[in-house]
């Protein structure tokens, strides 16, 4: 553990410091094709705009304003009082640039932003979309959509950003020093420094933020909150958010295109039981991807679950119970499931599901990964991983609906491709008025629960632990996007 994290006196830069512990590593600072997310979280870059999480709108931020009324022709007002950390001032040219790379580097993002062609006059960016796209600017809010200065080209180690604090030292894997940007636009923080490590071992998380080695630790080990509680100075915060725990079922598997095989396997899961058991209650049972406040969640029907109901739906597959083993054909049914340890909870979810499956004469062989987006999009090897995606962060359903049941979806590692389903997607895209959007949104929820894509096991809350005789300003975010800010102080 003492690898990983320095004594939180020992700053970064000298002066006043935040030492702040995340569960996933990077090994590049990219913000372009970072799936970590690291630069936004860490401070040192930004978006054009930003989700409001108390209104789940889009609002201000890098862009100070903007239209589209046709959702194909957008302009875009930026701010005129931002400079990047290298002094030089952002620009529609600049912004321009990075838009341009992002798009280059990035296919998800030029699938998800559909851009055509971007203008750049002054402090006016001009875009057209290559089709009517009413949530194009919602989707600016993307960190992979993050402003970067292109002609500074170190970008794995040091990107250069318009964020409250610039890269001072980059260590892969291990940790990102950073330090006050003093002309920052909307003011500079009071903190000298933040050291942003990375550790994916959520006990030793804990005991580093109990040691006094770190100062914020996101995601504790969630058997170490009771005792994290009775220290004097620390405080637990746990925060519902927009994320769901899944089980990707991989469509290209011969086993899952099957309906009943999918729908024996989501019968599999107690979810109450998880959520008791392994978050200790700190999360809730999931129906489907939207937590059911959200106006596009559908209102489910009661579902059986259980052993007895997996059967049944694995007898109608044409399996049967043969001396201890699912078979059909004189084949045992098997799947591999893949899971990965920087979200301590998924390899325990995995361990239950594995368990159940044994009873049932089933086959799960666990497969541990680092980078589950990396594996999962370029091995077909496997047939169900436990996932953890956010999938309302802009208060909209359509990030999550076209990023993991569209065709061209960054993360659709089902290979989902149901013309209906897509149909229902592209009408989204095509739609402004909102209660229609709900509606259609709804109307693809339900088909997914319907054709069984996927199963959603529980809406996990964010756990957050601090040293608040330290710590000043602090805030657990929804959306998990902003993390290190401007506002972020000491005692």
């Amino acid at each position: 553990m003492s690898g990983c994290v320095q004594s939180s006196r020992d700053s970064a830069g000298g002066g006043k410091n935040i030492h702040f512990l995340y569960n996933f590593s990077t090994n590049s600072l990219d913000p372009h094709v970072d799936s970590s997310y690291v630069p936004i979280r860490a401070g040192i870059t930004e978006t054009l705009v930003r989700l409001d999480e108390d209104n789940l709108t889009v609002a201000p931020w890098l862009a100070e304003s903007w239209e589209g009324e046709d959702g194909i022709n957008w302009t875009i007002k930026l701010r005129e009082d931002v400079t990047f950390h290298n002094g030089k001032k952002m620009d529609a040219s600049a912004v321009k640039a990075s838009l341009e790379r992002a798009l280059t580097e990035n296919v998800a993002i030029q699938n998800a932003l559909k851009i055509d062609l971007i203008e750049a006059d002054g402090f006016t960016l001009r875009i057209s979309t290559t089709e009517p796209f009413p949530e194009f600017i919602s989707e600016l809010v993307n960190p992979n959509v993050s402003i970067i200065d292109v002609t500074e080209d170190d970008y794995v180690n040091h990107p250069v950003g318009t964020g409250p604090f610039s890269v001072k030292l980059f260590k892969p894997g291990s940790k990102v020093e950073v330090v006050r940007h003093n002309d920052y636009w909307d003011g500079a923080s009071k903190l000298d420094s933040v050291t942003f490590s990375f550790n994916e071992d959520a006990n030793a998380r804990s005991l580093a933020l109990e040691s006094g080695q770190v100062d914020i630790v996101y995601r504790p080990e969630v058997e170490t909150l009771e005792n994290l509680k009775e220290k004097e100075n620390i405080k637990v915060e746990s925060v519902g958010t927009f994320r769901v725990h899944q089980l990707t079922m991989n469509m290209e598997r011969e086993s899952l295109k099957n309906l009943n095989v999918r729908r024996g396997v989501d019968a599999l899961i107690n979810r109450q039981d998880i959520v008791d058991n392994i978050l200790l209650g700190h999360g809730k049972p999931a129906e489907g991807p939207f937590l059911p406040s959200l106006p596009f969640a559908p209102s489910y029907e009661g579902r059986e679950t259980g052993e007895d109901v997996a059967l049944n739906y694995f007898e109608q597959a044409g399996y049967r119970l043969n001396n201890g083993k699912m078979e059909k054909d004189g084949k045992q049914l098997s799947f591999v499931l893949l899971t990965y340890p920087a979200r301590a909870d998924l390899p325990l979810i995995a361990q239950v599901l594995q368990s159940d499956a044994k009873k049932l004469g089933i086959n799960i062989e666990i497969r541990q990964i680092d980078t589950p987006e990396e594996y999962m999009a370029s091995n077909r090897d496997w047939d169900l991983a436990t996932y953890s995606n956010l999938t309302a962060p802009r208060g909209d359903a359509g990030y999550y609906l076209n990023a993991t049941f569209h065709p061209k979806g960054a993360l659709n590692f089902s290979g989902v491709n149901e013309p209906e389903l897509t149909a229902i997607i592209d009408e989204l895209n095509r739609t402004v008025e909102q209660e229609k959007r709900d509606q259609l949104s709804e109307q693809a929820a339900d088909y997914v629960d319907e054709h069984r894509i996927n199963s959603f096991i529980l809406h996990p809350s964010t756990l957050v632990a601090y040293d608040e005789s330290k710590v000043k300003n602090w805030v657990t975010t929804r959306s998990e996007y902003y993390m290190i800010t401007n506002k972020l102080d000491v005692k």
